[in-house]
């Protein structure tokens, strides 16, 4: 099955699309770039990490007031002022540079800038995705939607890397900047439909304050959304374990260049599950795209770190990431169906603020539980070195974060277990009813095909 793109509301998603695709991987190269300039200009990691945390911290503080102020706003004005802003922070940037007057504190005012103009952008753009896509295509949709971020892992740090050495950190920012252009050129040729007027959205208006505070109230009056939050939130915070230890578990047993190798391999995994999942759209019944392909994740999780083979850990890293767009669209599919459209970019935002809150934690945690607590079992006369556990995994500097990967991906499988034994998670495609009822997703059918008309004029002048 393919994306029925004679849909008038499909053709606008395509072309919005488009224009988010080219502007992630501009965003994907200026990351990349911004830390190595923070790197080389400091030699400081704590000052790299803490660019980081200049982006996580609008997306905790912001996205709930962002939300609700989408569901206020024309969404098609909202991404263009979001893209429009991030923009010109780049712009700022390479003007501060080129000026020889950058410094790091620059990077990470602009790091935060940005990423609150983001906290917009995301609601936004998965609040539009459900006016403009059929019912039964949100899950291709969702696929379409990770390519971008799949595309940018792959080839955004070679590309970010040949262009830093070629133009310095100005030229790749510089290319950044248009690719916004880009974005706001596609929002500025296309229209998009109003939400239907819902029940819940008119018992959720109020103060600005009490429109942010109810997406708390709404997810967590469903039982089964609330669960499979949770259940996110939890593989969130085991997967951030994870992500700083998988380079040092790597150079522990080779080299850099194999390293990249083997981040190559594990990012063209990713391209193909994003690729396979807008193709496909996922399991019929979306729980299982969620549950037992996060079961599965959990399981290449012990591959990864169960052998010193580097082909093992490059064959599970390359299945861990396939499955994932399966998980991440899944869920989506499951949030835009069951979700009044006109209080999506508030829940939405909180859903994100929820789902992420705990990741920071978890990148603090990851280092010392790794140094001071696995490491120590598996080196020559660790404490596990000559049990069955030593003699299944082997010893030396690498076999104790192999052991920790072990344990997460246990514990990642047993999070998808137990989505399957609340019945609120397993049944909640059953539990709660279609948000959105077919009547109205003709009435924005019909209003698409008008401002397609229009469009249509625009584009042919």
């Amino acid at each position: 099955m393919t994306l029925n793109v004679t849909n008038p509301g499909m053709r606008t998603f395509v072309v919005v699309w488009f224009g988010q695709l080219v502007s992630t991987i501009g965003s994907g190269l200026t990351s990349f770039a911004l830390g190595v300039w923070v790197y080389q200009e400091t030699g400081s990691t704590t000052l790299f990490a803490m660019n980081m945390l200049a982006y996580a911290i609008p997306n905790l503080v912001v996205s709930p007031f962002a939300g609700a102020l989408v569901d206020r706003w024309d969404r098609r004005k909202v991404m263009i002022m979001s893209d429009t802003g991030a923009g010109l922070v780049t712009l700022a940037v390479a003007g501060l540079l080129l000026t020889g007057n950058l410094e790091v504190w620059h990077i990470f005012l602009a790091t935060a800038v940005s990423a609150t103009f983001t906290t917009f952008q995301w609601p936004a753009y998965s609040a539009t995705t459900t006016l403009l896509v059929p019912k039964e295509q949100l899950g291709r949709a969702g696929g379409m939607v990770q390519i971008g971020e799949a595309v940018s892992q792959l080839i955004a740090p070679a590309a970010a890397g040949a262009l830093f050495v070629t133009t310095g950190l100005q030229g790749v920012v510089l290319i950044d900047f248009v690719t916004y252009l880009v974005a706001v050129t596609t929002l500025a040729l296309v229209r998009f439909p109003e939400p239907v007027s819902t029940e819940e959205g008119e018992r959720g208006k109020g103060s600005l304050l009490s429109e942010a505070v109810y997406g708390w109230r709404y997810i967590v009056s469903r039982s089964g959304l609330f669960g499979l939050l949770l259940i996110f939130a939890a593989f969130n915070f085991l997967n951030s374990l994870t992500n700083p230890l998988i380079a040092p578990l790597v150079l522990d047993m080779s080299s850099p260049d194999i390293l990249g190798y083997l981040a190559s391999i594990v990012g063209i995994g990713m391209l193909v599950g994003t690729l396979v999942m807008s193709a496909w759209g996922g399991p019929k019944r979306r729980i299982h795209g969620v549950l037992f392909f996060l079961f599965l994740a959990g399981l290449f999780t012990v591959g990864f770190g169960i052998s010193s083979s580097l082909t093992v850990m490059a064959i599970s890293g390359f299945f861990l990431m396939l499955v994932l767009p399966v998980i991440n669209g899944s869920s989506q599919a499951i949030w835009q169906s069951k979700v009044a459209p006109d209080v999506q970019g508030r829940v939405f935002a909180v859903r994100r603020m929820i789902a992420w809150s705990i990741m920071p934690i978890a990148y603090v945690l990851a280092g010392p539980l790794n140094d001071k607590v696995f490491k120590p079992l598996l080196v020559e006369g660790g404490t596990l070195a000559d049990t069955f556990v030593g003699q299944v995994l082997g010893t030396g500097p690498s076999r104790g974060t192999g052991l920790l990967f072990v344990v997460i991906g246990l514990l990642s499988a047993l999070v998808a277990l137990s989505g399957y034994l609340n019945p609120h998670v397993r049944n909640v495609e059953d539990e709660l009813p279609d948000a959105m009822p077919e009547e109205s997703i003709e009435q924005s059918d019909e209003a698409m095909q008008t401002e397609e008309s229009q469009t249509a004029v625009v584009l042919g002048d």
